[in-house]
This record gives C-alpha cells, sequence and structure tokens, in this order.
C-alpha cells in the first residue's frame, strides 16, 4: 500500500529564541495585572463608542444583566466563579437606582457598572501561563502521543516504551516552515488553521514545540476548563478562556479587546477563524471576523505607535491540517444536516466532558495507524499580501508595497472602521483561498468525493435530504466504472496541482488501483459504519451515506464535479 512515509530521518528544530524568558507570553505573564488593566481600558473605550449615548448604554447593561441571569439559571457549569449570583445581584440593586437619580449622577454610576463588569470579564478571559507548567505538559504532551504512536504501530503494551518510532513520522508537516521559523523573529505571527477535530488544538501545539517556536497564545472554550486534566494543560499552554454562552455586546467586545492587546504586546497567537470545528467537513468558506477583526485593529495600532518600526508587522500564517478520518464525524455531520442554512444558538456537548473520554479520544485516534499532515501556507500582512523572509510584502505583480500605506488618509495613520471592517472581509477571502491551495489531497477524500458524485447524480431528482435517506443497500458502483471516473477526477487534480491550486499527499501519486485501495481503506476507517468500501462481489458501496457525504465535502471548492 502506498504512504506518505519516508525514510529520511526526520528533522528536529532548534528553538528560535534560546531562553524562555524572552518570549512575549511570559512577559505578559508577568505583568498579568497591569495587562487585564489595559485590557479593561480599551474594552470600555470601544463599548462607549458603540454605544454612543448615555441612554444606549443604560440599556446595554440591563441586556447584559438579563443575558447573564438566563445564563446562570438554564446553563450553569462547575467551572463558573462561586460569586457569580452575588456579583450580578449588585449589579442589579445598582442599575435599579439608575432610574431614580438625575441623568448626570445616572450617566457616572453606568460609567462605573460598565467598568466593574468589564474588569470582571477581562480577568476571567486573561489566561496564567506558567513557563515551569509550560515545560512540564510540553514534555507530557510529546511523550504521551508518542508512546500512543507506538502502541498503535508496533502493537503490544512493551510498545509504548519503544523508541522505535517517533511523532514526526506520523505528523508530516509540509510547507513554509522555515520561512515561518524566520518570520516569528521579525515580528508577531497569528497561525490561523482549519477546525475539523477536537485533537487540533494538540495537534497545532505540538506543531509549535516542534518548529521551535515560543510559545503562542490561543482561546479555549471555557466549558472545557470544566475537565481537570484539559484546564491543566490549557492554563500552561497559553490559553484564553472563550465563554461561548455569554453573546453581551459587553463580553464580546472584551474578549477582542484581549486578543487585539495581546497582539500589540507581541504575544503570537493562534486561532481558528471558523469558529468552531467544521461540522459539514468540508474546508471553512465562510470565517467569523470577530477575532479576525483584532489582528486588523492591532496592526493598525502597532504602525500608529511606531510608523517607523517595520518589527512591528503582524504575520498571518494559513494552515490546513488533514486527517484520512475524523472520529467525531459522524455527530458532526449530523448536527450539520439538522441545522443546515440556520444560524443555532451554539451548544457546548459533553462529548468530551471529563478526562477519561479525552484520553480514551487520544488513544482511539492514535491506535487506528491513520496518517495525519499539517500543511503550512506563506506568511502573509493583514492585507493578505504574501512576505518574503525578511517581513517585505509584495503586491500580484511583485512589486515592493508598504503595509503602512494601507491604514493612511491624509498622509496620517487613522481610525477607520468601515474600511478596516472592509480589509479584515478582504482578509478572511484570502485566508480561505489559501486554505484549498495549501489543502493536500488524501485518496481517503477523493474516493469519498467521487463515489457520492457517482451515486447522487443517479438521483438528480431527489434532494438531498431525501437522497441521504436512500437505503445505503440499494446503491453500489461497479468498480471498474469507479476506476475510471477516479481516474479523472485525479488527473484534475494533478493539474490543479500543477497550476499551484492545490497539494497532493505522496501517496495520491501511486498507481489507480494502488490508490484506490489505499482510499478506500482508510476513509472514515474504524467507524461503526464505514462511509466507504469494496463489497465480498467487487462493488464499491456505503453503508452510511451521512459519513460518505461528510468525507465528500472536504473536496469541495476545487470544481470537480464536472469530470465525475
Amino acid at each position: 500500500m502506498a504512504s506518505d512515509s519516508s525514510s529520511k530521518k526526520s528533522t528536529y528544530y532548534p528553538p528560535i529564541l534560546p531562553g524562555h524568558r524572552e518570549w512575549p507570553v511570559v512577559r505578559l505573564s508577568k505583568n498579568r495585572k497591569s495587562f487585564v488593566a489595559t485590557v479593561a481600558e480599551a474594552s470600555v473605550q470601544q463599548i462607549l463608542e458603540h454605544t454612543g449615548d448615555q441612554q444606549t448604554l443604560i440599556e446595554d447593561l440591563e441586556l447584559t444583566l438579563f443575558l447573564e441571569r438566563n445564563r446562570m439559571r438554564q446553563n450553569p457549569w462547575k467551572v463558573d466563579p462561586e460569586d457569580e449570583e452575588e456579583f450580578w445581584g449588585k449589579i442589579k440593586g445598582q442599575l435599579v437606582h439608575l432610574n431614580q437619580e438625575d441623568p448626570e449622577a445616572s450617566g457616572r454610576n453606568a460609567h462605573q457598572m460598565l467598568h466593574q463588569i468589564v474588569a470582571r470579564y477581562a480577568d476571567e478571559i486573561a489566561g496564567n501561563f506558567r513557563q515551569s507548567r509550560y515545560r512540564f505538559a510540553r514534555t507530557l504532551i510529546i511523550f504521551g502521543f508518542a508512546r500512543l504512536l507506538n502502541a498503535a504501530r508496533l502493537k503490544g503494551f512493551k510498545s509504548l516504551w519503544s523508541r522505535e518510532l517517533d511523532l514526526p513520522d506520523k505528523i508530516k508537516v509540509n510547507g513554509s516552515v522555515d520561512q515561518l521559523r524566520a518570520l516569528a523573529k521579525l515580528g508577531t505571527v497569528v497561525m490561523v488553521p482549519t477546525h475539523f477535530s477536537n485533537l487540533d488544538s494538540a495537534l497545532i501545539g505540538w506543531v509549535i514545540q516542534h518548529l521551535g517556536l515560543p510559545a503562542f497564545i490561543y482561546g479555549a472554550g471555557l466549558n472545557l476548563f470544566n475537565i481537570g486534566i484539559f484546564a491543566y494543560f490549557m492554563n500552561s499552554l497559553g490559553a484564553y478562556k472563550v465563554d461561548r454562552r455569554k453573546k453581551n455586546l459587553l463580553y464580546l467586545e472584551t474578549l477582542k479587546a484581549y486578543s487585539t492587546e495581546a497582539l500589540k504586546y507581541g504575544c503570537h497567537s493562534l486561532f481558528f477563524p471558523g469558529g468552531t470545528r467544521s461540522r459539514s467537513g468540508r474546508i471553512e468558506d465562510k470565517l467569523k471576523m470577530g477575532l479576525l477583526s483584532t489582528v486588523m485593529e492591532a496592526q493598525r495600532c502597532n504602525f500608529e505607535d511606531h510608523p517607523e518600526g517595520e518589527s512591528t508587522k503582524i504575520f498571518v500564517v494559513p494552515v490546513v491540517l488533514n486527517y484520512h478520518f475524523v472520529l467525531e464525524a459522524p455527530g458532526l455531520i449530523d448536527e450539520f444536516l439538522k441545522r443546515q442554512g440556520q444560524e443555532r444558538y451554539y451548544v457546548e456537548n459533553d462529548e468530551f466532558s471529563n478526562s477519561y473520554k479525552i484520553i480514551k479520544f487520544l488513544f482511539k485516534f492514535f491506535t487506528k495507524g491513520s496518517d495525519i499532515s499539517v500543511s503550512i501556507g506563506r506568511g502573509m500582512d493583514v492585507m493578505g499580501n504574501y512576505v518574503n523572509e525578511q517581513g517585505i510584502s509584495f503586491d500580484q505583480d511583485g512589486e515592493i508595497i508598504d503595509t503602512q500605506d494601507y491604514f493612511r488618509s491624509l498622509g496620517k495613520i487613522q481610525k477607520d472602521p468601515q474600511r478596516d471592517g472592509e480589509y479584515t472581509r478582504m482578509l478572511s477571502e484570502r485566508i480561505v483561498s489559501e486554505y484549498h491551495k495549501i489543502n493536500r489531497v488524501f485518496s481517503s477524500h477523493l474516493v469519498a468525493f467521487v463515489a457520492f458524485n457517482i451515486v447522487k447524480k443517479r438521483h438528480q431528482k431527489l434532494d438531498l435530504f431525501n437522497f441521504l435517506r436512500m437505503n445505503p443497500d440499494e446503491l453500489f458502483i461497479d468498480y471498474d466504472y469507479f476506476l475510471g471516473v477516479f481516474d479523472k477526477a485525479r488527473n484534475r487534480i494533478f493539474e490543479l496541482h500543477d497550476a499551484g491550486q492545490v497539494q497532493v499527499a505522496t501517496h495520491l501519486k501511486g498507481s489507480l488501483e494502488q490508490v484506490v485501495a489505499h482510499g478506500l481503506s482508510n476513509v472514515g476507517m474504524y467507524h461503526a459504519k464505514r462511509p466507504l468500501l469494496k463489497n465480498k462481489n467487487g462493488k464499491i458501496v456505503s453503508q452510511d451515506l451521512n459519513l460518505l457525504y461528510y468525507y465528500h465535502n472536504r473536496m469541495l471548492g476545487y470544481g470537480l464535479e464536472e469530470y465525475v
């Protein structure tokens, strides 16, 4: 069977900064109190710009209180502060008094309440990075992942302690690695990966240390801090807390201010711009603007504060994660199909509600023996222009450009929310485009795409939902016919690869039957029902159309439909 494995010894990269004390996240943690105060003040200023007048501010305070009291009553978590009822009870009392005061006193007290709430939010969000814990957590993650990998490949309990295999043999890191390391020395790096699995955060964490990069800060769902083992590691590895239950303006602006101020501080940052795991299985085609807008804001502030300093540039690095199978796929695609076409309130599920489930998840993943690849994209400035290893930006014609010029108005760098909002939208589109360019096509994704389209075209009169409700036993594909269609689709992928529009895994270049066999053996491997397989009669069949649809979706966006 074809494989992506290489006989060449895997490379370990030396740290780009010799001492942890030089890491921005370490400096930030030592000044946590003053940093939290800075975040709170920046949040207040931004909120006041949004509200505009005293009455609107009071209405936002009342809405915040209403939403928070509903959250505490309807969806409490054990990680929530013990004094929540007391704090919001005092806020309620203060709001009652506001309506009994004269306008001047009411305005003064409303501002004071705003500061109280925002300061609380800022302290809640802020991480607690600890250098000693970081070293221990990093060592433990590397050791644990590597031992689980050996158990998978070499079989047997004793293999847990074998050094025959290492993580770089399992996880292939491709792309602009040297440039990423160079840019991390010059300015601030924002890494924006795709998001498919709960494994993603741990995987990116391993990549960061493997490449010798300083610790990155990243947002982690507050619900995960309910779980002891996750809380320990995330507190140790630079995580700040994101509470998705909180949708009020005050909280969201404080969260954005935290990201902005950390970037201005020089902390390398990681966030998933898609927001949550891809429910459909496709590469994100629409990104969330919230945290992405903080990149633009931080860059403008840096240019404004240091107009001559190239070292203040922020570099955006897209990353695509590739798996042959996603353990959570059945639940994810079911959720997607239930809410397709609708925006629903995001509710955290409890699939990882305790440490045992997390360890079980990791063991199951690494004992499946399926390869992983991480594709590092070319670095860009905040406008989506490519940069070289010296951090210099180039336009589409290869001409050097000054990123500061984008933020100038009447010869001066100035704030312009409408302009910067448009810039953020443009950056999001560039990231999506880069995702598709650096994505490595796996055999598993391509066989799923070809099979789904073959059977779907036979039932064109059925909409998606009626088609997915069909009995899979009634759908089969002649093997030789499948080979012919797959060959056309693969040839198109090679054409796109030659044009720089996509990357391909090494195993995709094998003989036709070899590649198809590889794809069939890996797609959705170890799901209870296989999305695709070759039956005893030599036909290509599916045991679960929903899963076949999920893995098929990974190849959307390349215009392959007309070749199938």
